[in-house]
């Protein structure tokens, strides 16, 4: 498909979920300059509901066009069309958290700490919604097949997802699930994934930025004919495209700070259903 590659239909997705599932079905074959919009409208759906064209542009790195293209390429008649998806997103959820957190800061009734603690339990709170509201439960059960079938599973996550693997690994010994923990230590990470095989699966954790290592040692599984399971932020993440099956978390932050809470709920879910799953064969 390129730029001129459009056909407008008049039966696309009027809800951003729908919406969502629409540019990851796209995703693999959209030109660069549209793939860089869609990735920027994913992560950034408050700025397309709130920006102009020349404000979404500029901050997307493309060109105003470039936002109408990619309107067009899914369906849209135009930008301001597209738009409206995400307006309705921000008319249909849930009352703010932001807007809490304002009134707290405004009203001054609590200490510094204590506004803390509420900021990062309202995070954690809508991460954790957010993972109910969006976890497609087929895909899920995907993820706990793979594992469950593998000889042994190796926990891939540096960096910031670094407790949720070593978590797992620790969860997993209790229940008798053969697991490796590729911690990466004496930069041995690569040795370690050396001795992946076909029988295995791999499970890899990274969010944006993304760990540079998670990235190379998830690929050099999927070159030993490993199984893939990735638990990422986007579809545009580079542990995405080559996992046999992967699942979506999107934390919400509080200060610029980051909740793990839906990403462990997750963690917690995967290892026990995979015991059970080991259990009943």
């Amino acid at each position: 498909m390129d730029d001129g590659d459009i056909k407008l239909d008049d039966a696309v997705p009027r809800d951003f979920p729908a919406l969502r599932a629409l540019i990851a079905a796209r995703a693999p074959t959209l030109p660069r300059r549209l793939t860089q919009v869609a990735s920027f409208a994913l992560d950034n759906p408050d700025d397309i509901a709130f920006g102009t064209a020349a404000s979404v542009a500029q901050r997307s790195g493309v060109q105003p066009s470039t936002l109408v293209r990619f309107s067009q390429a899914l369906g849209y008649q135009g930008f301001s069309d597209l738009q409206e998806v995400f307006r309705a997103r921000l008319r249909d959820r849930v009352p703010s958290y932001e807007e809490r957190l304002k009134q707290l800061r405004e009203h001054g009734g609590s200490s510094k700490s204590g506004l803390l603690l509420q900021g990062f339990a309202d995070a954690a709170e809508r991460s954790v919604a957010d993972l109910r509201l969006k976890l497609d439960p087929e895909t899920l059960d995907a993820a706990v097949e793979i594992l469950a079938k593998a000889e042994t599973i190796y926990l891939v996550g540096l960096r910031r997802s670094f407790p949720i693997t070593s978590y797992m690994a620790y969860a997993m010994g209790k229940l008798g699930i053969r697991n490796l923990l590729v911690d990466g230590i004496a930069g041995l990470g690569a040795e370690q994934i050396g001795f992946i095989s076909p029988r295995d699966a791999v499970l890899a954790i990274s969010f944006t930025p993304y760990a540079s290592e998670t990235v190379n040692l998830a690929h050099a599984a999927k070159a030993r004919h490993a199984k893939v399971v990735s638990i990422t932020d986007s579809i545009f993440s580079p542990i995405a495209p080559i996992a046999d099956t992967w699942l979506e978390i999107v934390e919400a932050d509080f200060e610029g700070f980051r909740s793990m809470a839906a990403t462990m709920a997750l963690a917690m879910t995967l290892t026990v259903a995979v015991a059970s799953r080991r259990g009943e064969k």
